[in-house]
């Protein structure tokens, strides 16, 4: 059993960083040779914070409230396996998939595949240059799905910014064959309304059907108009990926969806999805947008139908991911509050808002409700210097426990326990200290997933880290061995 702080001051156990040096990286052109990373995709800037906030920061690291900048620090169950700093893409880091003994870390300015046969020392076995915010990424046999969500000049990997009101101006899904990993190749793009933020796939023998989420259409965008109520499904045929098409654009939202302010003030207008996931051994998905949380049917993959939709208008700000317990009577949603760019992990904002929402799923059928039972949000202060957000997280597979582990940006890594809804509690942690303490500054893990045994995360600013949990709440996850992951496509762990 481990220790964890219930108070603003606490003691913590220290880490040590695992430096990953001399990985020579072959850099990938999914184009002509004369691309470059592209500066208008890059994350949200630097801002500056006032001199009492600086000195503030600086005042609870030296009372130990805080890590100090750049340090590690970690619960005594988890140990700091490596660390593989950023190398020929240098933009924002995004999601991660899984494939046998690779991981796919997305990346603004294209991907980066890694060998973890040796999670102590991942490999770097190939980089695809490909700008086109904000990449998010998911892999199926013998294909690769990119999604880009700003606006560009082209499909291209050469593609440079282009304002989204030029109507020549392409965002969509892009789609790469990696058969051979070191020499992915480009092989299909299909353009989607209002582009592709993130995406989700659902799976079948022949057919890969992907549900494209995007949001906030303007009547400026020729390619992204209101209403933008729904979501893009493309069919991708695994034999002929070039024949990709959008074959459906579901409306989930017939009445509009939230409304946001003023009836609704600090909510979102609900213009698309966010991010969906999908359970396809139940015929389920979750859906997290913007300002509603949805339950439907994808029993039949192109048409899916709502079973369910919840809102929370005093403690939700953007209804970001969903994640489903293996049992599938819960779902936990994410809050986006401060859209991934404040300091929202701090007593201004207190442990509700910003948190997640963890909701039962009561009844059977199409007459399955979700019903509210709980907030989690970690509880380890964090500084106003440091953007901390609930983000992409994925169930850590125990029979009898609902077990999660999480990114919270720099508020780093978090394992915590959902069994009993009503009460979640967090039992492991890494991150690291603030990046600095004179300006406001988006970095930490945007993604954390467990697979084969590992806790692997996407750090925004520091790399790929792998980390090893060792506790016996945890420890059974160890000897489920999955294929594939993708995290948004959430497998059945038992009963394969």
């Amino acid at each position: 059993m481990i220790s964890l702080h219930t108070s603003p001051v606490r003691r913590r156990r220290l880490g040590v960083a695992t430096a990953a040096a001399g990985l020579l990286a072959t850099l990938l052109m999914a184009g002509p040779a004369a691309a470059t990373p592209d500066p208008g995709d890059r994350g949200a800037a630097r801002t500056g914070v006032s001199a009492a906030q600086e000195a503030e920061a600086a005042a609870a690291i030296r009372n130990g409230e805080i890590p100090g900048v750049d340090e590690i620090v970690h619960s005594s169950n988890i140990t700091h396996l490596a660390n593989v700093p950023k190398d020929a893409l240098k933009g924002t880091n995004t999601d991660l998939a899984f494939q046998g003994k690779y991981a796919f870390a997305g990346n603004y300015d294209g991907f980066r595949i890694f060998d973890i046969s040796d999670p102590r020392s991942p490999r770097t076995v190939s980089q695809v240059l490909c700008p086109g915010s904000q990449n998010d990424i998911s892999v199926s046999g013998n294909l690769l799905f990119l999604s880009t969500d700003s606006s560009r000049s082209d499909n291209s990997c050469t593609s440079t910014t282009q304002p989204a009101t030029e109507k020549s101006s392409w965002e969509g899904m892009k789609v790469f064959d990696i058969s051979d990993k070191r020499n992915p190749k480009y092989v299909a793009a299909v353009e989607t309304a209002c582009g592709s933020h993130t995406h989700t796939l659902v799976p079948e023998r022949k057919n890969v059907y992907v549900y494209v989420s995007s949001y906030s259409p303007s009547a400026t965008f020729p390619d992204c108009q209101p209403p933008h109520d729904g979501i893009s499904v493309i069919k991708v045929p695994r034999n002929e990926p070039e024949k990709a098409a959008v074959v459906n654009f579901p409306v989930l939202f017939p009445d509009g969806g939230n409304p946001g302010a003023p009836d609704n003030p600090g909510v979102s207008r609900t213009t698309g999805c966010h991010d969906i996931t999908v359970l396809p051994s139940k015929d389920l998905a979750a859906g997290a947008c913007m300002g509603d949380g949805l339950l439907f049917s994808i029993k039949d993959p192109e048409n899916p139908k709502i079973i369910d939709r919840v809102q929370d208008n005093v403690n939700f700000a953007f209804w970001h991911s969903a994640t489903f317990n293996q049992t599938t009577d819960k779902v936990v949603f994410t809050d986006e509050l401060g859209g991934g760019g404040a300091a929202t992990c701090n007593e201004e904002i207190g442990p509700k808002r910003g948190a997640n929402g963890i909701y039962d799923i009561v009844g059977r059928g199409d007459h399955r409700k979700l019903v509210f039972r709980s907030y989690f949000k970690i509880d380890r202060p964090q500084a106003d210097t440091e953007v901390c957000v609930a983000h992409n997280g994925s169930i850590i597979p125990v029979k009898g426990r609902d077990l999660m582990v999480q990114a919270w940006y720099q508020g780093g890594v978090s394992v915590w326990d959902f069994t009993d809804s009503s009460k979640p509690k967090e039992i492991g942690y890494f991150e690291r200290g603030p990046v600095t303490t004179d300006a406001v500054t988006t970095a930490g893990p945007w993604s954390a997933y467990y697979y084969n045994g590992y806790i692997y995360s996407n750090d925004i600013a520091k790399g790929f880290d792998v980390l090893k949990l060792d506790d016996r709440r945890t420890d059974p996850a160890k000897r489920v061995r999955l294929d594939e992951l993708n995290v948004q496509t959430q497998p059945e762990y038992f009963g394969r």
